[in-house]
């Protein structure tokens, strides 16, 4: 009774997906992860890409990798 599980990659909302280029001279591409659609902070992840905006549903090969960003929390300022 094994979990399927074709990736490793975990992610958080706020952090980066980045998927590599797959030729030579070809960019990579990365985009926020709006939301983790997926159990346990797997894929599928819903993800804005930084090149054009555009939002869609991915579920990551292995040409890509996530990069955990430290969320800061914002605290108001005290002003006495």
């Amino acid at each position: 009774m094994g979990t399927h599980n074709d990736s490793s990659v975990r992610a958080r909302p706020g952090d980066r997906l980045v998927i590599r280029g797959h030729r030579v001279g070809e960019r990579q591409r990365d985009g926020e992860i709006l939301e983790v659609l997926g159990e346990d902070e797997g894929p599928p992840y819903l993800v804005r890409w930084s090149d054009d905006g555009h939002v869609s549903r991915i579920y990551p090969g292995s040409d890509a990798f996530v990069e955990h960003l430290a969320v800061r929390k914002r605290r108001p300022r005290a002003e006495r």
